[in-house]
């Protein structure tokens, strides 16, 4: 069994709760091969309600931009399932130690290509919540993002720490990567996407790739709403 399989079906054992998080956020553990794999199990039970969320469940969502970073192969986002737990269903995703002699308050400002896929991500998933908190650096100096919940609302929602490549233009790379999310989303990772989604969130995805594809360049900060969430860490 590899340790991914044994996140989606071993037992999860809940040692306790980071209180910081609005929603219930609890860390937990599967056991694999004597040792114990740590993780962040989400029940959709202990979610609060939100306005501008109130379809579907923030789990869902999580699980949507873990799909999508792995379809077009960006990894961004931690291995993550849906999947029962001692709470109910809900969302687990590994844990990420994190290069503790990285000061993120400097970091997440830095023009490092691990934090621009991360902004590229973003942008097509419209993250309304990209905080300095969520940015996790490795010791193997790869970057990971967390909490994904507030995603692919069908509204222009984007909110990030991370505008340092608004206006710049795609690389070669970057657009070839927004060709096949066009693709995907009319087929594979529309399908994947579908018992997750709204099938107008699918769609509005589609048109901010489009649009992305069109203007090619990262997108720049809108008037109409804040662009960077608070509190910002």
């Amino acid at each position: 069994m590899s340790k991914y399989l044994a996140l989606q079906q071993s037992e999860l054992v809940v040692t306790g709760r980071l209180v910081d998080a609005s929603n219930a956020t609890l860390f937990a553990h599967v056991d694999f091969n004597g040792s114990q794999i740590a993780c962040i199990y989400k029940p959709i039970a202990g979610e609060r309600p939100l306005w501008d969320f109130n379809e579907g469940c923030l789990a869902n969502r999580e699980f949507a931009a873990y799909c999508l970073s792995e379809f077009l192969a960006l990894d961004v986002v931690p291995f993550t399932v849906l999947r029962d737990g001692p709470y109910g269903p809900g969302m687990v995703q590994e844990w990420i130690d994190i290069n503790e002699s990285i000061d993120l308050s400097e970091y997440f400002s830095q023009d490092h290509p691990e934090l621009r896929r991360m902004a590229f991500f973003d942008a097509i998933v419209n993250n309304t919540d990209r905080k300095i908190g969520h940015i996790l650096p490795t010791v193997q100096n790869k970057t990971y993002g967390c909490d994904h919940g507030v995603t692919f609302h069908k509204e222009d929602k984007l909110r990030t720490v991370l505008w340092q490549w608004a206006g710049m233009p795609f690389s070669e790379v970057e657009e070839k990567i927004l060709e096949e999310c066009r693709e995907g989303l009319a087929g594979q990772l529309g399908q994947t996407l579908a018992p997750l989604l709204t099938q107008s969130e699918i769609q509005a995805c589609s048109y901010r790739v489009e649009r992305m594809l069109l203007n090619r360049c990262f997108p720049e900060p809108s008037p109409l709403w804040p662009s960077v969430p608070w509190p910002a860490y």
